[in-house]
C-alpha cells in the first residue's frame, strides 16, 4: 500500500512522469504512463488522469493545441488563424484562450498574465507533439501545487528526455500543407542529448486569403547525473507568422457578401515567437527547477469592421513583448503519525513577468494609425504550499493542502495622451494582493480496483494588472473602477474511479464550482472584462476499455449547468458556457502493422446572451487516422472532418457594422468561424 501512496504524491505534484528518476540508492527507474495506468491508490480525485505518447500518436490532429482534447471534457477550437492560441472550453467555461485552466510545459507556465490579447493567453504552438512524453491533467482546484488559473483545472505537459529510436517524418496535404519533423537522442558526454525539430507550412482552405503559415520549432534537451541526482537542461525555440480568417457575421454570408470561408478584412494575422531556457534537478525527494522565457506577439484583428465609423475600419493591433523568469522547488519527507504512514510535501514558486510593452493600437492593413493604450508592467508572484497525505488504514487516506499566494503589480503608461485624446498618465500605479487557499480530499479504497473520493478546494485566477490600477477608460475618458487583483473560486467534488481486470479504466465525478467573478469576451474590444459571480455544477464520465490487446474503445461525456449567481435584468445565463461534450473513439494497433483511430467529438449548444434568447448550434466532428508500419517505415493518412461538416468552431453574438450599412449603432448578429472542410494529409516516417 505504501508504494501506491508515494506514487500518489508524485501524481499530485504534476511533473516528471516520463522522466527517469534516481532513488536514494542511485537506481534509475522509468515510469510507464498512459490510459492503461492504474491510478487507484495514487490519485487524489476522480478528475485526475494521465495520457502518454501512445495515445497522442494515435490521435488525428488538425492543430497542435488539440493535444489538450486528450483531457476529458475539454474542447479545443479556433476563431482565427492557425498561429493564434486556440479557444478552450471545459466545465461550463468558455476559457477564451486559457483563463481558469493552468497549463505547464516541463515546469514552465504557458498562461500569459496581463497579455495583449487576453488574460491567461495559452499558445501551445511551440510544442512538437512527437516530443511529448505525457500529459498529466487535474480538473478542479483540489491540488496545493497549482495556484493561478486553477479554477477549472490544470495540465502538465512533459517532453521526453530520451527516445529508443529516432524519427524523421514528412507530411503533405491539401491547401499547401507541408510539415517536416525530426526527433532523436544520443548518449554523449556523460548524459543523454535529445533534439526535436519541426517546420510547418500551410495556406488553409479560405477563399480570399492564404494563411501563409510559416512555423519553426526547436527543442534541445540534455540530461545527466549531477551531485547524486538528475540534472535536465532544455532550450525551446518557436517562431511563427500567419494570416487570419477571423470570425465572420452571419448576415454577410446570408446576403451573399462572402461565403463561409471568406473574410471581411483580409489583412489580419500575426507574428509570434517564444524562446526559453529551463533546468531542473532532482535528488531523491527534492526537486528544483528554473526558467527564463522570451516571448513576443503582434496580432492584427478586426471584430466589428466599421462600427467606430472610421474610414479605414476598426482593425487593431495587439502587442505583447516580455521576459518571464521563475522557478519552483518542492521537498517530500515521509514519517509516521500515531503509527500511520504519513508524507508531507512543501513547495515554493516564483514568477516574475517583465513586460516591456503590452499595447493596443489602431491600425489599417497592419499599419498603425494611433495608440489606444501602451504600458510597461512588472508583475511578481510568489506561492508557498504544504500538502499532507495520511494513510488512516488500508482503506482510508486523506489529503490536506494549504497554499499562500502573493501578487505585486506595477503598471507604467508608455504614452501620455492617446489617439482618442485621453490622458492615460493616471492609469499607472501599483497594486498588490494575497490569498490563502485550503484544499483537501478524503479517499476510500473498496479494493485494489475501485476507489471513491470526496474533494474540496479553493482556487483563483489573477486579473490583468492594468485593470488593478485603471482610472479612466482609454476609449472615452470616463471614470472606471479598478478590478480585484485576485478572483477566488471554491469547488467540491464526489467521484469514483475503477480499474477493472486490466481492461476497463473508468471514472465518474459530480462537481460544483462557484467563482467570484467571470471573465467574458468583449467583441468590440477584442478582449475580456471582469463580470458577475457565477456557479457551475456538472457530471463527468470517462471509460477506456481494451477489447483486446490491440483494440481499444473510449468514451468521455461531460454535462454542465452554469449560471450567474445574482439576479440581473439581462439574465443569468453565462455566454459561451458549454452544456454537453461527448468524445468517443475506437483505436487499433495491430500486430500486422496496421494502426489507426476513428474519433467523434460532439460540442453542445451554448447561450450567447445572458437571457438565453440567442444560442449557438451544436457541432459534430469526425476524424480518422489510419496507417501501416513495416520494418522502419511508417505510412499514415489523416482524414480530418471526415463527414465534411460545416458546423461552427466558435460562435459569438455582438454588434458590428459592415461597409455600406447605415445603422450607426451597428447590427447585433452571430459571428462565427466554420469548421475547416474535410482535408486529407499523408505522412511518411522513418525510424532509425
Amino acid at each position: 500500500m505504501k508504494h501506491s501512496f508515494m506514487l500518489g504524491l508524485s501524481l499530485a505534484a504534476g511533473g516528471g512522469f516520463a522522466q527517469a528518476a534516481v532513488d536514494s540508492e542511485g537506481i534509475e527507474t522509468v515510469t510507464v504512463e498512459g490510459r492503461q495506468t492504474n491510478l487507484v491508490g495514487e490519485a487524489m480525485s476522480a478528475s485526475q488522469g494521465l495520457v502518454g505518447q501512445h495515445e497522442i500518436e494515435l490521435r488525428p490532429l488538425l492543430r497542435t493545441g488539440e493535444i489538450l482534447e486528450l483531457v476529458p471534457g475539454l474542447v479545443v477550437t479556433q476563431h482565427s488563424g492557425t498561429g493564434k492560441a486556440n479557444q478552450y472550453f471545459l466545465r461550463g467555461f468558455n476559457l477564451d484562450h486559457g483563463t481558469d485552466f493552468a497549463t505547464f510545459v516541463d515546469g514552465m507556465p504557458v498562461n500569459m498574465r496581463t497579455h495583449g490579447h487576453g488574460q491567461g493567453y495559452t499558445d501551445l504552438n511551440f510544442i512538437i507533439p512527437e516530443a511529448v512524453a505525457s500529459i498529466a491533467y487535474k480538473k478542479g482546484a483540489y491540488y496545493a501545487d497549482v495556484g493561478d488559473f486553477s479554477g477549472a483545472g490544470s495540465a502538465e505537459i512533459n517532453t521526453a528526455s530520451a527516445v529508443d529510436r529516432g524519427l524523421l517524418e514528412f507530411s503533405a496535404g491539401e491547401d499547401a500543407f507541408y510539415r517536416a519533423a525530426a526527433l532523436d537522442s544520443i548518449e554523449a558526454g556523460g548524459g543523454d542529448w535529445l533534439y526535436a525539430l519541426e517546420a510547418n507550412r500551410y495556406d488553409g482552405p479560405w477563399t480570399d486569403i492564404e494563411e501563409d503559415l510559416e512555423k519553426i520549432n526547436v527543442l534541445l534537451k540534455h540530461r545527466r547525473e549531477l551531485g547524486g541526482g538528475q540534472l535536465s537542461l532544455s532550450f525551446m525555440g518557436y517562431d511563427n507568422s500567419w494570416n487570419s480568417a477571423d470570425q465572420i457575421p452571419l448576415r454577410a454570408v446570408r446576403n451573399g457578401l462572402i461565403d463561409e470561408l471568406g473574410s471581411i478584412d483580409d489583412t489580419l494575422g500575426g507574428e509570434s515567437s517564444r524562446y526559453s531556457f529551463s533546468g531542473s534537478w532532482q535528488r531523491g525527494d527534492l526537486q528544483i527547477s528554473a526558467y527564463a522565457i522570451n516571448y513576443d506577439l503582434n496580432l492584427w484583428s478586426n471584430f466589428t469592421y466599421f462600427l467606430d465609423d472610421r474610414v479605414d475600419g476598426d482593425q487593431f493591433e495587439q502587442v505583447d513583448d516580455r521576459w518571464i523568469y521563475g522557478g519552483r522547488a518542492s521537498y517530500l519527507f515521509s514519517g509516521q503519525l500515531a503509527g500511520m504512514a504519513m508524507e508531507n510535501r512543501i513547495g515554493a514558486e516564483l514568477r516574475y513577468d517583465v513586460i516591456d510593452e503590452v499595447g493596443l493600437y489602431r491600425s489599417a492593413a497592419r499599419q498603425r494609425s494611433g495608440a489606444v493604450r501602451s504600458d510597461e508592467v512588472d508583475q511578481l508572484s510568489t506561492g508557498l504550499y504544504w500538502e499532507n497525505q495520511l494513510a488512516w488504514s488500508d482503506q482510508w487516506r486523506s489529503v490536506i493542502g494549504l497554499r499562500y499566494d502573493y501578487f505585486d503589480f506595477d503598471v507604467d503608461s508608455r504614452i501620455g495622451v492617446n489617439t482618442n485624446g485621453i490622458d492615460l498618465s493616471t492609469n499607472g500605479g501599483t497594486a498588490d494582493d494575497n490569498l490563502v487557499s485550503l484544499k483537501g480530499s478524503l479517499i476510500y479504497a473498496f479494493n485494489k480496483e475501485w476507489e471513491a473520493y470526496v474533494s474540496a478546494g479553493e482556487g483563483f485566477h489573477s486579473n490583468d494588472a492594468r485593470g488593478t490600477t485603471i482610472r479612466v477608460d482609454p476609449a472615452d475618458g470616463a471614470a472606471v473602477d479598478s478590478v480585484d487583483p485576485l478572483v477566488a473560486s471554491l469547488g467540491y467534488e464526489v467521484g469514483l474511479r475503477g480499474f477493472w481486470n486490466e481492461r476497463l479504466n473508468t471514472s465518474i465525478a459530480l462537481w460544483y464550482l462557484e467563482l467570484d467573478s467571470e471573465l467574458l469576451f468583449v467583441g468590440d474590444a477584442g478582449n475580456t472584462e471582469a463580470s458577475r459571480e457565477s456557479e457551475r455544477q456538472g457530471l463527468e464520465f470517462t471509460a477506456y476499455y481494451r477489447l483486446t490487446d490491440h483494440w481499444t474503445l473510449d468514451m468521455e461525456y461531460a454535462y454542465t449547468d452554469a449560471e450567474f449567481s445574482d439576479s440581473a435584468a439581462e439574465g443569468d445565463e453565462i455566454p459561451g458556457a458549454i452544456e454537453q461534450v461527448l468524445q468517443a473513439g475506437i483505436s487499433a494497433n495491430l500486430a500486422s502493422g496496421w494502426f489507426g483511430s476513428l474519433r467523434l467529438r460532439y460540442f453542445g449548444e451554448r447561450p450567447l446572451l445572458e437571457d438565453g434568447s440567442v444560442e449557438s448550434d451544436s457541432s459534430t466532428l469526425v476524424s480518422l487516422r489510419a496507417g501501416y508500419r513495416r520494418d522502419n517505415w511508417t505510412v499514415r493518412a489523416d482524414l480530418l472532418n471526415l463527414l465534411d461538416s460545416d458546423d461552427h468552431d466558435i460562435d459569438y453574438f455582438y454588434q458590428s457594422r459592415l461597409r455600406g450599412e447605415t445603422t450607426i449603432a451597428g447590427t447585433n448578429d452571430i459571428h462565427y468561424h466554420v469548421l475547416e472542410p474535410r482535408t486529407l494529409r499523408l505522412s511518411v516516417g522513418l525510424r532509425f
